[in-house]
């Protein structure tokens, strides 16, 4: 029984819709905690990372356009890293808007709040076999922070998450 509703291009079409939603919330999500005066770069970024889960629903979705056979693994998995990417880009491609928008006084800020929170877990990096040239190390790198960082760190965390996500859910999302 097929679908009376099928685009020419459906893998195309859901990763463009899951993968574009969940990179402009990312953006938004961003822009929002820019607006309230959090800090934008910092830790409560991380809640975005919740929005990968149009990885699996974006497979769940592909199968409307393959019943009752289902779209196979090459499919699903190929729509999962699709809106991987899509989302990684529109994410990334946002944080490094805003850094650019908000200015080296807001990078300034979100440095020395995570140098805050990297220097208040001290005493955990000290009690780890080569946690103090670990903690000198996180120090040094987030004394370094510029916009080019940010945005390589954001697209790197959602892009290995969600191909994380999408090989498992391409199979089973396959049938």
């Amino acid at each position: 029984m097929e679908s009376s509703i099928s685009p020419d291009k459906p893998v195309l079409r859901t990763a463009l819709l899951f993968g574009g939603g969940a990179g402009l919330l990312s953006g938004l999500w961003v822009l929002g905690l820019y607006l309230t005066d959090n800090d934008p770069f910092g830790p409560k970024k991380i809640m975005a990372l919740f929005l990968l889960l149009a990885v699996p629903v974006g497979q769940w979705s592909l199968r409307r356009y393959f019943r009752p056979e289902g779209p196979g693994l090459k499919r699903a998995v190929g729509v999962g890293l699709l809106i991987t990417i899509f989302m990684a880009v529109l994410s990334a491609a946002s944080v490094y808007g805003l850094a650019r928008v908000a200015g080296p006084a807001q990078l300034e800020r979100s440095k020395a709040e995570m140098i805050k929170i990297a220097e208040g877990t001290k005493a955990l990096y000290l009690r780890q076999k080569g946690g103090k040239a670990q903690y000198e190390q996180t120090i040094q790198g987030l004394q370094q922070l510029d916009e080019q960082s940010l945005t390589t760190d954001d697209f790197i965390k959602k892009f290995l998450l969600g191909v994380l996500l999408s090989v498992p859910g391409g199979i089973f999302f396959r049938k």
